[in-house]
């Protein structure tokens, strides 16, 4: 603990000022006074009583918000308000903010690829020193090292902290693979082959070999080609920082992206998140790359029709031997907005939501959307038990994951990227003549 652990007389502050209903679980209770360990003396006696903080979240995470906002004010006492807004509108609505003078956020969730962007248009506080103070509190050795730096890291500097670490994995239908005698697939020609098989043979009802998340939203159909990438062993730029698109892993990954287009749920270039997972819940596709909370939704008996009728394998590779690799896909961070008025207490705030504590609790929520971001929740037997088969797959599927660019470009690079790939499955245009495009849009850009 540091200087700022809790002692007896903070404790019980906290206790004059909380009532726990009688029917309280015991496990609930010590995740509650663990939590508390998490935030300052200050903070625990009831300094920030009464006072108001507003956070901006993406829509995914609203449950997860839900359960900040209620843990948060039980806590502290202060009155967590949250917004909520489209996962592809996070970033305008927080530069916005800012640049409007409206001022209304101090605490941003920022899409880590926008991190660069986002601290060039003055909307981000620099947190470096605030992280070293605390780091006996937040122990940042225990983010998992695939994400800490591209989630937190622009120019030498640290921005925010890991809030939803995301990335996919492939999850199948186990009933679907069985009837048509598909092994899950190690490569994404074995991939190719199985879709093809099982939507010729179930069309007609209604069912497709895969669910192909294609609609022009970079973190949509930007995704699903970063699995690709991955898979072929690209990179998005070279070390020197110039576009790197024009290489073998990306022409691969364009052309395997539209092979299996035709073997898709109707219409790749329509469905986006919102269309891919509820299809897959009932049974309409036989693959899906998604992020890993879809093994939650997936056991929900109020959301999903394929209870015990799936599973989940890490992404396919280039050949038989090669090592998966995923993408990090999404993935966000929660930071100060340079708009607050009362940066100490959203500092206590995001420390708190990024502890582990709290982390393990969301992890453990269905339907919060949030994943690992750290090594001990993702190796937490609590995360285990609430999702087996998700935990081993993701576990894996971490370690040298390929990063997204997060140089102020990097937005406006990923929408050009997402655009003409959703152009070239509509259009059944040349792969090799889709990247090219995207790689000289990207050389214009860079050169501003």
């Amino acid at each position: 603990m540091n200087s700022e652990s809790v002692d007896k007389e903070s404790l019980e502050n906290v206790f004059t000022r909380r009532v726990f209903l009688a029917n309280t679980t015991k496990s609930a209770l010590l995740l509650t006074l663990t939590g508390q360990l998490l935030l300052s003396k200050k903070a625990l006696a009831g300094a920030y009583a009464g006072q108001s903080l507003n956070l901006v979240l993406i829509q995914p995470h609203k449950i997860s918000g839900e359960v900040l906002r209620k843990n948060f004010a039980e806590l502290t006492g202060a009155k967590l308000n949250v917004t909520i807004v489209p996962y592809d509108a996070i970033e305008a609505q927080a530069t916005l903010d800012v640049q409007s003078g409206a001022n209304q956020f101090d605490v941003v969730e920022y899409w880590y690829a926008s991190i660069g962007s986002l601290v060039e248009n003055n909307v981000l506080q620099d947190v470096t020193d605030l992280i070293i103070k605390d780091e006996a509190t937040i122990k940042t050795s225990d983010y998992i090292r695939s994400i800490y730096d591209p989630y937190t890291l622009y120019r030498g500097k640290r921005w925010g902290l890991p809030y939803d670490g995301d990335t996919h994995v492939l999850f199948y239908n186990t009933t679907l693979l069985d009837k048509h005698g598909v092994k899950a697939p190690t490569t994404w020609d074995e991939y190719l082959i199985a879709a093809k098989k099982i939507t010729e043979a179930e069309k007609q009802n209604g069912v497709y070999g895969a669910i192909i998340m294609g609609a022009a939203i970079p973190v949509i159909i930007g995704s699903t080609f970063a699995n690709r990438l991955a898979g072929f062993g690209g990179e998005f730029l070279k070390p020197d920082g110039t576009p790197n698109l024009e290489s073998d892993a990306a022409f691969k990954a364009a052309k395997a992206l539209l092979d299996v287009a035709p073997y898709a749920l109707p219409t790749p270039v329509e469905t986006a998140f919102e269309q891919a997972v509820p299809s897959f819940l009932n049974g309409k596709g036989a693959f899906i790359e998604c992020w890993t909370d879809l093994g939650v939704y997936a056991q929900d008996a109020q959301k999903s029709k394929v209870i015990g009728q799936w599973d989940v394998v890490q992404l396919p590779v280039e050949k038989k031997g090669d090592q998966p690799r995923a993408s990090l896909n999404a993935g966000f961070g929660l930071g100060l907005s340079t708009a607050t008025k009362n940066k100490e207490l959203a500092w206590e705030f995001v420390k708190w939501a990024t502890g582990y504590q709290t982390a393990l609790e969301l992890l453990t929520t269905s339907n919060s959307g949030i994943d690992p971001t750290r090594l001990t929740t993702l190796n937490a037997e609590e995360y285990k038990r609430f999702a087996p088969k998700v935990q081993k797959a993701a576990n894996a599927a971490l370690s040298g994951a390929l990063a997204w660019p997060t140089i102020p470009e990097s937005p406006k690079m990923m929408r050009s990227l997402s655009e003409k790939l959703n152009r070239m499955l509509a259009d059944r245009q040349s792969p090799e003549l889709a990247i090219r495009q995207i790689n000289s849009d990207w050389v214009q850009i860079l050169q501003g």
